[in-house]
């Protein structure tokens, strides 16, 4: 069976046959790293003590966007 086939039958399930073929789909491409995972909690952490210590700078959203 070829991709376009694969296509055209799921377009003929119900719209939540196919609601769940596209989330296992997306589960299957997010795959989290546990490793890329528990450096960013570190450097969450590590901000928020800089930021709680009086080393930190914030910027507002409108700062970061541009629309200041």
């Amino acid at each position: 069976m070829q991709i376009n086939d694969i296509i055209q039958e799921a377009l003929r399930l119900p719209a939540t046959a196919r609601f769940e073929i596209v989330d296992q789909l997306m589960q299957s491409l997010d795959k989290p790293d546990p490793e890329i995972e528990r450096i960013w909690g570190e450097e969450a952490v590590r901000r928020l003590a800089a930021l709680d210590a009086g080393r930190g700078q914030t910027y507002s959203a409108d700062e970061v966007f541009g629309q200041d």
